[in-house]
């Protein structure tokens, strides 16, 4: 149940990472028109590929527990974050956004409380 939090979010972020970075269109409506939007796109996908790494690395060696739920859940209320500006300011996005929004919120949340449970905030 300790890494549930890292587990989940590793199985769910590696996927999303090479979707954005090797075809970002077949789950999204979006048109890359420019070599400057791929490469956008692809420092995405390096950006998730490398927190997902360091979830596995906390996963596999327990002394990067902490840092890595740290991570956990600054990345995911992060993405929830920009997701709910993007709500308020643009509107409301296609269901697998809003489900994504909500995702994110729950992962983040889950990561603070095993940072609690674990008392990892306290030392």
């Amino acid at each position: 149940m300790k890494n549930l939090h890292l587990i989940i979010s590793i199985i769910i972020v590696i996927p999303v990472a090479i979707f954005y970075g090797v075809k970002p269109d077949y789950l999204f409506e979006v048109s890359l028109n420019s070599t400057d939007e791929l490469n956008i796109f692809k420092a995405i996908m390096g950006l998730y590929l490398g927190f997902a790494t360091l979830w596995i690395y906390g996963i596999l060696k327990p002394a990067f527990w902490k840092t890595a739920t740290i991570s956990n859940m600054i990345f995911m209320l992060g993405l929830a974050f920009g997701r709910i500006c993007s709500i308020t300011v643009d509107g409301i996005p296609t269901t697998i956004f809003l489900l994504g929004t909500i995702g994110e919120l729950i992962l983040g949340i889950f990561a603070w409380y095993q940072l609690k449970k674990q008392k990892a905030f306290s030392s």
